[in-house]
């Protein structure tokens, strides 16, 4: 096992050279030829200066990938798009004519789950990403520390049941640290697909955890998203948790926007 950097340092020595990839069976094998490889090595992304190497890296470190592949920015899916767009294809079973649609109407849900059914908890939760600013594997740390020096903005406009407070990882306070822990809200380095990826760089730096008073509404900042947006509470009331998740995706959203003009990409 090697560090994402050990890696990059290989693969800019033999960056002409198309790699070994280990997980022979993945999506990555099948679909990155060498006459692709050949075309696509030395192209670097504008956003973060991403490249196939990167994004294929866990598929060529690691003998277990089914996918294997990560974008390191909006930029990657254009610029590599000979690779993902097959990939995205075969994964997900649709043509490459497909549109993706979102609706986070809550009024169109009509029924919810019996009230007298043993469920202990509900959790619904999205990924959202700002546009101009790479994705987890790609970001620049000037890029993740912009992405949460924004946040830290839009989460003080948060008003009504959304209201609460951020903690960022670094230099958090050790009973601050346990708390999240007791509560289940931290997240840990330590994930080998998530070091190979990228998306480990520069840890702890530029990420933290928000969360409501009720402890019912939460933003993981910089994790394996830019922003997972999460939605919870004890019990089986569903569309009420949707409710909150839509309401608090908005409120994001139009945070976002409100600071820096920007939107979700």
């Amino acid at each position: 096992f090697q560090t994402f950097e050990h890696y990059l340092i290989q693969i800019n020595l033999r960056m002409a050279a198309f790699p070994k990839i280990k997980s022979t069976h993945s999506l990555v094998a099948k679909h990155v030829t060498k006459e692709k490889w050949d075309k696509l090595s030395g192209i670097e992304t504008k956003t973060s200066g991403f490249t196939l190497a990167k994004a294929i890296a866990c598929a060529v470190q690691f003998d277990n990938q089914h996918c294997g592949i990560y974008a390191g920015d909006m930029d990657s899916y254009e610029d590599f798009a000979d690779v993902f767009d097959p990939i995205i294809q075969e994964y997900h079973g649709i043509s490459a004519d497909a549109k993706h649609t979102s609706d986070m109407d809550f009024e169109k849900i009509t029924g919810n789950v019996n009230p007298d059914a043993p469920v202990k908890s509900t959790r619904i939760r999205v990924g959202r990403s700002i546009d101009g600013f790479g994705l987890s594997p790609g970001i620049t740390k000037e890029q993740r520390v912009g992405v949460e020096e924004l946040m830290k903005k839009a989460f003080a406009k948060f008003g009504d049941d959304l209201s609460g407070e951020y903690y960022p990882l670094t230099g958090m306070d050790e009973k601050v640290r346990q708390q999240l822990v007791d509560d289940h809200f931290l997240f840990m380095s330590g994930d080998r697909n998530l070091q190979v990826a990228g998306m480990e760089r520069d840890w702890p730096e530029g990420r933290g955890i928000f969360h409501n008073k009720e402890k019912t509404f939460l933003v993981w900042v910089n994790e394996e998203d830019q922003l997972r947006i999460i939605s919870m509470e004890k019990g089986g009331d569903v569309l009420g948790v949707f409710k909150r998740l839509a309401k608090g995706i908005k409120a994001v959203g139009d945070s976002v926007k409100e600071e820096s003009g920007k939107d979700f990409c």
